[in-house]
């Protein structure tokens, strides 16, 4: 229980690596605040979580500076102070680049990139005002060092957070705050099942290139996150794991 007593904002937590993020970080003994665009799916993630003495939950649209000021806020109000955020919110497009329009462009990095950013500083000013020390965990991806066309916005996004992850480290290092990411592979989410698992041909060509040979799990990523957010990751900022199955390292397919 090494995470006892803390405190975390999850963005992005009604499903997916949000949601494993939230189950793993209770687990653990944190005081979470979830969010989500979606009310719906963030009220039934959080009656089926439980712990009302634990939790809340936030409806907040990340692309909107004072929907994740709030999301913190109720951190502070509910519990006294947060340790940990997550940027977990995320979406992503199968589209051919030609056909990108502004507004396809405008809403992911809105989203993906905009919405990590908001949630970098109103983490980090929060930390400061509570004496500083804590945690940001920004969830990249593998494809924010991968070129896949068809995923273009979302990479554009992912290699962008890349260097918010950085940036944010360097800056925030004088108050004990360490920025890191985590880039995941292919994992098991609803995301995964309509933008990149699109068809079987597609599935195969994603699992021809990763040694385990399946898709991971939320609860895989969740497992880093939490190690990130330990002190056992006290030397660890400005840096971007990837819990991939070896995507990155491949140089060569492999028969599925």
């Amino acid at each position: 229980m090494k995470l006892s007593g803390k405190v975390a904002v999850i963005t992005g937590a009604a499903r997916g690596i949000g949601r494993a993020c939230a189950e793993r970080f209770l687990h653990d003994g944190v005081k979470v605040v979830i969010s989500d665009i979606d009310a719906d799916g963030l009220a039934r993630t959080a009656s089926e979580l439980g712990r009302p003495n634990d939790l809340r939950a936030v409806q907040a649209d990340v692309a909107k500076r004072a929907d994740v000021d709030c999301a913190v806020a109720t951190a502070k109000e509910q519990f006294g102070r947060i340790d940990i955020m997550v940027n977990n919110a995320g979406v992503a497009r199968n589209q051919d680049l030609l056909d990108i329009s502004e507004k396809d462009f405008d809403d992911v990095i809105a989203i993906n990139l905009k919405g990590a950013f908001f949630g970098v500083q109103a983490a980090a000013k929060q930390m400061i005002a509570q004496g500083g020390g804590g945690v940001i965990i920004n969830m990249s991806s593998v494809n924010a060092l991968l070129a896949i066309p068809s995923l273009a916005t979302y990479a554009i996004s992912k290699g962008g957070m890349k260097q918010l992850t950085s940036v944010a480290a360097v800056a925030l290092a004088p108050h004990r705050v360490r920025v890191v990411a985590v880039g995941p592979g292919t994992i098991l989410t609803d995301m995964v099942a309509s933008a990149i698992f699109s068809s079987e041909d597609a599935r195969r060509s994603v699992l021809s290139r990763t040694p385990i040979g399946r898709g991971g799990s939320p609860s895989e990523v969740a497992s880093v996150v939490a190690f990130l957010a330990s002190d056992d990751a006290s030397y660890i900022t400005g840096q971007t794991i990837y819990p991939d199955g070896g995507r990155l390292v491949l140089n060569y397919t492999v028969p599925i």
